[in-house]
């Protein structure tokens, strides 16, 4: 019987032991386990949003933006309307000693509508086409700050993967990329500047050589909103005297919230061309944006 009674007793004494021995706490246990299902639980949306708002940010996102367009020029009659689908995952990583630079790579996926274009067309227009457009990418590296003056440099690519003619421009596509924001408390401003030549692809199109300048000013209001604009200005390098520039401006609103616990980032922002080319260029154009954030394997 008294061995009985120590057999029953030796299991309550190891799991005391344990307790005892522990170096976590049961506090720190609980604390751990919010942090696994929570991983943001110790940043304000406010923080997310301006985090955000920086193209090497260490958060990870998934962005899809929508931009629906409407078309007018001397080309056509009346307008048209044109529609980008993007969808841009953002997966950066820190590299470098002690992780004090961010590096990205990120691909964009476009689903694209156009019209089919025919000056000798009445209306000068012959339908319509849909389908996967030319997949983008710039890879970028630069210091991991999450606020003040953050600068970028790599390069930006374009590959000719369009399903149709209408949809892509038909060639490889190289250039430099750069970036310079300031990220203030209450303000964030800055240029992400991405430049293409072409250097290989269909014989028959015409040879490309284009800038994008995406300007970025942007005022923090409480409550994880936002206020501002991030229009993207071209210049078409190869196009005629008078049609090489596209100039919008617009102002948008951002409200970012959580979802249990992920956090999301949502935008819509009207924008309308103030230089366009005559011949044919977007008018108006209505970006809308929704970006889920996942955790990040080096966030810490």
């Amino acid at each position: 019987m008294q061995m009985k009674k120590s057999s029953s007793i030796t299991p309550l004494l190891v799991c005391i032991f344990s307790l005892v021995s522990c170096p976590v706490s049961v506090e720190e246990a609980v604390a751990q386990s919010a942090a696994d299902k929570d991983p943001f639980a110790e940043e304000s949306v406010d923080e997310i949003s301006r985090k955000l708002e920086n193209p090497l940010t260490t958060l990870w996102s998934l962005t899809l933006q929508e931009n629906y367009s409407i078309i007018k020029g001397d080309a056509i009659d009346g307008s048209e309307w044109g529609n980008n689908l993007f969808f841009q995952p953002a997966l950066p990583v820190p590299v470098g000693k002690n992780q004090d630079k961010v590096l990205i790579i990120r691909p964009v996926f476009p689903w694209v509508r156009s019209a089919i274009y025919d000056s000798a067309a009445p209306g000068g227009v012959i339908g319509s086409d849909t389908g996967l457009g030319d997949i983008q990418t710039f890879v970028m590296i630069g210091p991991n700050s999450a606020k003040g003056k953050v600068w970028g440099l790599g390069a930006t690519f374009k590959f000719n993967t369009a399903s149709s003619d209408a949809l892509g421009q038909g060639k490889n596509q190289a250039g430099p990329a750069a970036m310079l924001i300031n990220i203030g408390e209450h303000w964030t401003t800055g240029v992400v500047v991405q430049h293409w030549w072409s250097f290989s692809g269909d014989e028959d199109r015409a040879d490309t050589s284009q800038t994008d300048l995406q300007y970025i000013m942007r005022r923090a209001l409480p409550g994880g909103w936002s206020i501002g604009m991030g229009p993207t200005v071209t210049f078409d390098w190869k196009a005629p005297s008078g049609e090489k520039l596209t100039f919008p401006i617009g102002l948008g609103i951002t409200k970012t919230v959580k979802w249990g616990s992920t956090p999301i980032k949502m935008r819509v922002e009207p924008q309308y061309s103030i230089i366009k080319p005559d011949y044919l260029g977007t008018t108006w154009n209505i970006r809308l944006q929704f970006t889920p954030v996942i955790k990040s394997p080096f966030m810490k």
